[in-house]
């Protein structure tokens, strides 16, 4: 049991290339970013143990007596952690959702429910075990997810970069903190229903869509080729020339795919009209975009580019990739003002009873 209050974050992640090319064997490589969620477990003595995601308007609280009580023998049936359909639908009854509870605030609760509940009643783990919470953590994405991949996990988990490709997953070494903007269009898109009309425009046009994610996955190589060089050597001009050549023709084969959208279409147009490089990350139809920031480029072009996205009606970060995986924080390791607005308002927060 916990004795004071535990700290810890994971990094988000972008796809840098190989988005959708990545579903029919190919290459795809993903980075974490400096962007972090951070979970704040804290004892006390209410007797009930209390979840609460701000970031999703989720607040939830249960008795640890009435959870000891209940026969949660099904947790142990087959396979342990794996959270098979049945095993949900039962978790359900244990969650006693309010009627007006939304299907994500739905997933969300039942994934830590169900992490919460096998990890207590099976495991013992230590923070540093990475093995073992990219396990958990893989586990909670079934939930949500339904069959992922494991690409976001292992780069929450390990930080860095890694290299996907049918189910094995490398780290690259030593990836250079390239700076991006990531941009949400905050347009909603099915990413299931995406990858389904790609399966079915190459079924339609084999000889043409079939080449083109041939030709994502040369790409998402020659990227990989390129920050392998910028990690052992000085970065050079050239070299993000490079990069942002891979980003414009990447964009135009998701393009071709069909899974742009004309928000997308308009972030590239306006970090061109600066000069600047922009794809997609992620499903596409909407959702993400990242623009690559050279190294020379000044605070004040940074903010204007910043301002015309956000003038668009889109939400943008400044952040960087390579961002360290999970790690423990102390009050001492954050710098003062983050700390406070940690305190208490955290993207996940969990407290347990004493």
């Amino acid at each position: 049991m916990l004795s004071d209050v535990l700290l810890v974050s994971a990094p988000g992640k972008v796809i840098l290339h190989g988005e959708h090319a990545v579903v029919h064997g190919k290459v795809a490589l993903a980075v974490a970013l400096n962007l972090r969620t951070f979970l704040q477990l804290q004892p006390h003595s209410s007797g009930k143990v209390s979840l609460n995601l701000p970031n999703i308007g989720i607040k939830r609280a249960w008795d640890v007596a009435r959870l000891q009580l209940l026969d949660m023998s099904f947790l142990e049936q087959g396979d342990p952690t794996s959270p098979i359909l049945e095993k949900l639908e039962k978790l359900k009854e244990v969650a006693d959702f309010p009627e007006d509870c939304t299907d994500h605030e739905r997933l969300a609760v039942l994934a830590f429910l169900y992490l919460y509940l096998c990890i207590c009643r099976k495991q013992r783990w230590r923070a540093e075990d990475l093995e073992l919470i990219n396990k958990w953590a893989f586990q909670g994405e079934k939930v949500i997810h339904g069959n992922p991949s494991g690409v976001d996990n292992a780069v929450s988990t390990w930080g860095g970069a890694l290299r996907y490709q049918q189910g094995k997953i490398s780290s690259l070494k030593r990836p250079p903190a390239l700076k991006i903007l990531l941009i949400n269009t905050k347009v909603p898109r099915s990413t299931k229903a995406l990858v389904l009309n790609v399966r079915n425009r190459l079924l339609k046009f084999p000889k043409i869509v079939a080449p083109l994610l041939t030709s994502i996955n040369a790409i998402s190589l020659e990227c990989e080729r390129v920050l392998e060089e910028m990690a052992t050597a000085v970065p050079a001009p050239e070299h993000y020339l490079a990069l942002e050549e891979l980003i414009d023709m990447n964009q135009h084969h998701l393009n071709a795919l069909g899974v742009g959208h004309t928000s997308l279409d308009q972030l590239c147009q306006v970090t061109m009209a600066h000069g600047l490089h922009s794809k997609l990350t992620g499903a596409g139809g909407g959702g993400c975009g990242i623009t690559l920031l050279r190294p020379d480029l000044t605070g004040p072009e940074v903010e204007a580019v910043k301002q015309a996205l956000t003038g668009c009606g889109f939400d943008c970060w400044e952040t960087s990739i390579g961002a360290p995986g999970v790690s423990v924080h102390t009050a001492a390791s954050l710098d003062a003002p983050v700390w406070q607005a940690l305190d208490g308002l955290c993207a996940g927060q969990w407290a347990s009873s004493s």
